[in-house]
């Protein structure tokens, strides 16, 4: 994770709920700031947050890449299944099944229970569905429900309706395709559904977190290449404040950073929200004595 990323916040919130099932007692969860373990983050290969491990016997079995509460779930169990972790009672009491239900519905603020997955819909509506959410740009999560029978049949008791897809907001049943295709004929769906944040606004976040704002390969403490250890010691001898961020923590932000500023290398450094350059222009603006009042925004 990273405390930058709110998409973080709900995965942490979904792991403590999973830490408190009794089905997964002995399933140790952890939850870690990527830059913090540089190490770890590159033998795991860990280009984004959030991203999540599933480890047994100390070797990776399954990863979780992005903010995908549904997926998460459904790997986590099965792997439990799996080293036959889980609980050996014969048969869950519906109860049990409800709560689940609830909890998968309530995992993300659009939840879309299809066949299949988003990349891979494995059925016309699903496809049709998605297609349907993406041209609204939506902020979802989904579940296959191809992938646990019980959930599969146990959600259509629970909500009432017999067909998949099932669209949910907020935890409440907005209902299937032909439901959405109405309220998009009516214009009511755009305004319903919680939108992704653009690339282009995160990264204007991003820039202006901090008046002095580097980006770069590793962090303050452990520059990862010679261009950002470099530039790193010019700016701690100049004492002023700044702030940091990894590069190689988010490949969307990397990539897209590079289109954002036309600039294709880095580090790269924003004063007040507006770019210098990269480590050259830092240079010269210290041979001709202008570096100070640069950064200052001066």
């Amino acid at each position: 994770m990273a405390e930058w990323a709110p998409q973080c916040e709900q995965m942490n919130d979904v792991i403590t709920e999973l830490s408190k099932q009794r089905e997964l007692k002995e399933v140790t969860f952890g939850i870690a700031v990527a830059e913090d373990i540089s190490d770890v983050s590159l033998k795991y290969n860990i280009s984004a947050v959030p991203t999540i491990v599933l480890l047994r016997g100390g070797k990776l079995v399954e990863r979780v890449d992005g903010a995908n509460a549904a997926e998460l779930t459904t790997k986590v169990k099965t792997q439990a299944a799996k080293a036959s972790l889980m609980s050996t009672s014969p048969v869950a009491p519906v109860k049990d099944l409800n709560t689940r239900l609830k909890q998968l519905i309530n995992s993300a603020k659009c939840m879309l229970f299809m066949k299949g997955s988003p990349d891979a819909p494995k059925c016309g509506f699903s496809r049709t569905t998605i297609d349907l959410l993406n041209k609204h740009e939506a902020d979802y999560s989904s579940f296959d429900i191809l992938t646990d029978e019980e959930v599969r049949q146990g959600l259509k008791t629970y909500s009432n309706w017999p067909t998949y897809p099932q669209v949910y907001i907020d935890g409440e049943l907005i209902g299937g395709l032909d439901i959405l295709k109405e309220m998009d004929d009516s214009g009511e769906l755009g305004s319903m559904l919680p939108k992704k944040q653009k690339l282009e606004d995160r990264l204007k976040v991003l820039i202006n977190k901090a008046p002095l704002m580097i980006f770069m390969k590793g962090e303050r403490g452990a520059p990862r290449c010679g261009f950002s250890k470099t530039l790193i010691g010019i700016l701690n001898e100049t004492g002023l404040e700044y702030d940091t961020f990894d590069i190689l923590t988010d490949e969307e932000v990397r990539q897209g950073l590079k289109s954002y500023s036309n600039w294709p290398t880095y580090p790269q450094i924003y004063v007040k929200g507006e770019l210098v350059g990269g480590l050259d222009i830092i240079k010269e603006l210290q041979s001709s004595g202008e570096l100070m009042a640069t950064l200052k925004g001066e």
